[in-house]
């Protein structure tokens, strides 16, 4: 009797995520993006000045890990949860993995962009000195994955029915291209870029679809970027009449989010019309960010939503010269109480939420790799 209590308890536990078979509706997860999904491949990439990298230092990292793992975080990041809950181990940053990659591989680093470097050195986007040129666009991030692709799979029949089980995240991708040209161009001129950077994310979904046997693609949208402390830290002197009044978020930031967010939907409509057979999610991460930032304590956030936890002086706590993971930084009492960690970057509890409300998108697709199997 007690045998039969503790399997049915199991099968309950897991009857969101695993099928009667009991295994993973999912074997593996691939991952494409920038800092959000990055778990550890940003340090290795950019080693020439990796000294002086902070997400290489405490207090990234101590919320779960105990210490730094080139996450962007005080612990755990939104794909770390999600593999979490599908039963899936962590997923691996292909630079810094000496293992397998049969379940899965994080081609994600961070700062990367949608569009190549090549786009914005022709329009005299510099970008971060430190890090730009150096190229690790989602077309790079491709080319990576290609050259894993012989070591998984060998015939164009064993790679179709192994990818076909596999998960594939492809962003978040776009923030970085958008906040590169705030450095030199307004708003209204940055609308420009939208179309070419959702042309470029879905260019993309379609070559993982028509030359490598994905079935099964979670491609997430951008963030608010006017609730983002640094973008708030760096257009400080906005007028009163720039900013939400009730959240005091800077209206027109989050207008270009809502731009990229409804083209890059239509883009996906377009996609799935085309490709029945697939399954094609929009995990929205703009969303739950708002939800948070309006309703702090519903989340058990403090009211003081938009200052970061580990920071330097200044209003929200972002100082470029006393970063977090700096001598001179500080750490909030109480990470778990804090939306935003070291700038655009969440807490750990914050990407548990935004994890959440992505598996539950999931699961209103059907979780593509469950469905031929009979969920509980």
């Amino acid at each position: 009797m007690h045998k039969l209590v503790c399997a049915a308890f199991l099968l309950l536990l897991s009857s969101s995520t695993i099928g009667d078979s009991g295994v993973p509706c999912y074997e593996s997860i691939f991952s494409f993006g920038d800092s959000f999904a990055d778990t550890g491949n940003n340090p290795i990439v950019f080693q020439w000045y990796s000294i002086f990298d902070p997400v290489t230092r405490p207090p990234y990292g101590n919320t779960f890990f105990g210490r730094p793992t080139g996450r962007n975080g005080d612990g755990r990041l939104i794909i770390d949860f999600i593999a979490e809950k599908l039963g899936l181990p962590y997923v691996p940053p292909t630079l810094a993995h000496n293992g397998s990659f049969r379940q899965g591989a994080n081609f994600a680093v961070g700062a990367a962009t949608a569009v190549d470097a090549g786009f914005f050195h022709e329009r005299g986007i510099p970008g971060a000195p430190s890090k730009f040129p150096l190229n690790t666009s989602l077309g790079v991030q491709l080319e990576w994955f290609e050259s894993m692709k012989p070591s998984l799979c060998r015939t164009a029949r064993e790679c179709e029915e192994f990818f076909g089980k596999s998960l594939f995240f492809v962003g978040e991708l776009g923030v970085n291209d958008y906040h590169l040209f705030f450095q030199k161009k307004m708003v209204e001129e940055v609308m420009s870029l939208v179309p070419h950077v959702v042309a470029t994310i879905s260019m993309a979904i379609e070559r993982l679809i028509m030359e490598h046997g994905a079935r099964n693609l979670v491609v997430p949208g951008v963030i608010p970027s006017g609730c983002s402390p640094p973008i708030l830290a760096k257009f400080a002197d906005a007028s009163q009449a720039a900013y939400d009044s009730r959240t005091g978020c800077l209206k027109e930031y989050n207008e270009l989010g809502l731009r990229h967010n409804s083209l890059l939907q239509a883009a996906l409509a377009k996609l799935r019309a085309k490709h029945r057979d697939v399954m094609i999610v929009y995990a929205d991460f703009f969303g739950p960010i708002m939800e948070m930032v309006e309703s702090p304590r519903k989340f058990g956030f403090e009211e003081d939503v938009l200052r970061v936890c580990c920071g330097g002086p200044g209003r929200y706590r972002v100082n470029a010269t006393v970063p977090c993971g700096d001598a001179a930084a500080t750490t909030c009492r109480r990470p778990s109480a804090r939306l935003y960690w070291d700038g655009v970057h969440l807490t750990e509890a914050a990407n548990r939420h935004v994890a959440d409300r992505w598996l539950a998108q999931m699961d209103a697709f059907g979780r593509a790799g469950c469905k031929k199997q009979s969920l509980s």
